[in-house]
């Protein structure tokens, strides 16, 4: 049954079932308890019900797609990542780019129909992710939309039910080891229903947390673009602040991103969390997985692959977790250099 992993939130730590993650543990110093060290792992649940678009995807070895597939390798995995330190991964019920970054998005990855129904091939694949990492005490960030795909919802009824049907049905599952991220990245100016973004994210969020079963809810946030602070109207609400370091360069700025997002919530105290960040130099000194980290902000890994975002022949072709066909294996060097400073930072093995 769901619900033996139990994530709680105590100001600004994570708990799994009652004990801080990383109990006791340190690094240069700095509390490493309390912190969910992640990775993006939105493409588990990803299909393309595009006959256009669905070939591109082919695995090479069958020159067919295959979700059920990309599914059960995604799973294979997860035991190797735990046992390394990993406590948490995103996935998203819209993907992300599966060509890293993309200018368009032709595809059609989405987990609703357009009138905000739950699509069930979607729903149980992720009740499969969320059953697997309930059995191996990990926590999942399931993010509900993605700009790009968010537009496959008619109208902004749609993306409402939307937010009620996926808050009800992961309440109804009964897994306790989630956060719920409304949107990637809701300040990007491509999303076309204006509730999902900048000025009115907020209002997603408290609907989600309007949700309760047996006197629970979700925990809730919505995430922002690589180098933004989240507003003022989010961290009035939300119970975790999420963070991206896509573009940020300098370790210098996602310390001061963390700083700066700690001085905005104005005293109230929840859990930071950089859960996207194509930024890695992990054999150096100082990169952005050690300023997060100093600043204690937990971390998480966007793998886009060497190159990737032209659309076409891809030379990278299955290298980083978010192309599709993914590769989920650590067969790369920065798949290899995140999991060796990983466990190096959290006792992993």
């Amino acid at each position: 049954m769901p619900g033996q992993t139990i994530l709680g939130i105590d100001g600004a730590r994570f708990t799994i079932n009652g004990e801080p993650t990383y109990a006791g543990r340190q690094y240069r110093g700095w509390p490493i308890e309390g912190l969910l060290m992640n990775v993006r792992a939105v493409q588990a649940t990803f299909d393309d019900l595009n006959p256009e678009t669905r070939g591109q995807w082919a695995y090479p070895d069958t020159g067919a797609w295959d979700p059920e597939r990309n599914l059960a390798e995604f799973l294979a995995v997860l035991p190797e990542w735990r046992q390394a330190g990993l406590l948490a991964f995103t996935v998203n019920l819209q993907g992300g780019s599966p060509e890293g970054y993309s200018r368009s998005q032709p595809w059609d990855n989405s987990g609703f129909e357009p009138d905000g129904t739950l699509r069930p091939a979607y729903v149980d694949r992720l009740r499969r992710i969320l059953d697997r990492a309930d059995e191996l005490g990990m926590a999942v960030i399931v993010g509900l939309f993605y700009q790009g795909q968010d537009e496959r919802l008619v109208d902004e009824a749609a993306v409402k039910r939307a937010v009620d049907n996926a808050s009800r049905w992961l309440l109804e599952g009964g897994w306790r080891n989630l956060v719920l991220e409304i949107a990637n990245e809701c300040d990007v100016p491509n999303y076309e229903h204006p509730i999902i973004g900048f000025d009115r994210g907020h209002e997603l969020v408290e609907r989600a947390q309007s949700h309760t079963r047996d006197g629970r809810r979700l925990f809730v946030s919505t995430s922002y673009r690589g180098g933004a602070i989240p507003n003022d109207r989010v961290l009035r609400v939300a119970d975790v602040a999420l963070i991206h370091g896509n573009g940020v360069t300098d370790p210098a700025v996602m310390r001061w991103m963390v700083e700066r997002t700690r001085i905005r919530m104005r005293g109230r105290e929840i859990p930071i969390v950089v859960n996207e960040d194509d930024h890695f130099a992990f054999d150096e000194p100082d990169n952005n997985m050690l300023a997060a980290v100093s600043r204690y902000a937990s971390w998480g890994l966007f793998d886009a692959g060497a190159g990737s975002g032209g659309g076409g022949a891809r030379s990278d072709y299955r290298e980083g977790y978010q192309l599709v066909p993914v590769n989920w294996s650590t067969n790369t060097p920065t798949k290899q250099g995140f999991f060796r400073l990983l466990r190096e930072v959290t006792g992993g093995t």
